[in-house]
């Protein structure tokens, strides 16, 4: 078979399929990678979500013997929330970040991935082929890259100059030898409106980002937020976009290509004071369906306490005197005290002390002091 007429036949048949951008690369170590996540690792920067084996996210050969090459893809996702419900003062909404509206990307790319794959064995029934999404690991900023896709922007997202850096990504490792494309010349220059707009300074300089500061990732954790971040994070119940909606390349980027991923908007940017309740079932049919439900309802709940304290929303002092009171989890228990100080309601200072007689955990204790102390400041 010619291999490059292949390709080509392959590049049109993934436009069929609702792949916006597809890309080839070769499958040899990904060495430069290799040495960013080494001293990622030796500066503490890491999340802790990424695979543990770094030979193993540069080296496609480990993954599959025998790796040629490797198909990249990207799809294109919304970024304006088409009529977005108003947050009042009695009725507060929090947000999740546009990378978790619509369907769950893991499973749309998969679709899309194993499309592909049933197109590639049909013509070439001994090929190999190993797809991942996101959970793989490769890393799918670096195959991007590679592949022609988008460059590696200041704020470690890909930015296409189609779709700006709106794009869930992809990849396929295969051993057909297929024709690697050009990657795409940074574009951003002397721009620095992402490390300008973080809103915990995460991101260290352009393209290496401390994981650990990050809100994205401080939205996932499960323990108390530490006290320096509670501030910054706002209404955000999952996910932060501060890097991308101030890139200069996204602006007036907005395509609405899939279905899957049309946001509810009643779902995805929630009111706070019912979350505060939920129960495991209200959760899974709410929101099992996001991406940002994967870490369970957990971090969202304690992300809306804060977000409630952010709004200095007083209505939800008696929701959140329910949590301090009654709910089994310290941290939810903690924070909800913490918050209550931090709106401070007339009737707060008479809820925490009441509190602070009946509570046992030390660390608990330790928020509601914290609580009391901005309530005599």
């Amino acid at each position: 078979m010619d291999i490059l007429q292949f390709q080509q036949e392959l590049v049109e048949y993934s436009k069929t399929i609702g792949i916006d951008k597809i890309g080839f690369a070769s499958a040899s170590p990904f060495e430069e990678l290799k040495s960013r996540l080494l001293r990622q690792q030796e500066l503490g920067y890491q999340s802790g979500f990424e695979p543990k084996d770094i030979e193993k996210r540069t080296n496609p050969e480990l993954l599959m013997p025998g790796a040629k090459s490797i198909i990249a893809i990207a799809l294109a996702y919304p970024s304006k929330l088409k009529d977005a419900p108003r947050s009042t003062r009695t009725e507060r909404r929090g947000m999740f970040a546009r990378a978790s509206w619509g369907e769950d990307y893991h499973h749309v790319l998969r679709d899309r991935l194993q499309k592909l794959e049933s197109y590639i064995l049909e013509k070439l029934p001994d090929a190999k082929l190993q797809s991942m999404v996101d959970t793989g690991e490769l890393s799918d900023r670096a195959v991007a890259e590679r592949a022609g896709i988008g460059w590696s922007g200041k704020n470690c997202a890909i930015i296409t100059p189609e779709f700006g850096s709106y794009v869930y990504l992809g990849e396929m490792i295969t051993n057909i030898p297929f024709a690697p494309d050009t990657p795409i010349e940074d574009q951003c220059g002397s721009c620095r409106a992402c490390l300008d707009a973080c809103p915990t300074g995460a991101l260290v300089q352009g393209g290496q980002i401390n994981a650990q500061r990050c809100v994205s990732f401080l939205t996932q954790t499960k323990d108390f937020l530490p006290e320096e971040f509670r501030t910054k994070i706002g209404n955000r119940l999952y996910g932060c976009d501060s890097c991308q909606t101030a890139c200069p390349k996204n602006k007036g980027i907005d395509f609405h290509f899939h279905e899957e991923m049309e946001p509810n908007p009643e779902v995805v940017k929630p009111l706070l004071k019912p979350i505060l309740s939920i129960s495991n079932r209200e959760f899974k049919e709410t929101f099992g369906s996001l991406s940002g439900s994967w870490r369970g309802k957990k971090p969202l709940q304690r992300n809306a306490i804060i977000a409630l304290s952010h709004f200095k929303d007083i209505s939800a002092i008696p929701e959140l005197t329910t949590v301090l009171k009654e709910d089994p989890r310290p941290v939810l228990r903690g924070t909800a005290a913490w918050a209550i100080g931090k709106i401070g309601d007339k009737s707060a200072l008479s809820i925490l002390e009441e509190a602070r007689l009946k509570e046992k955990d030390e660390q608990v204790l330790q928020e509601i002091e914290k609580g009391l102390n901005m309530l005599n400041n």
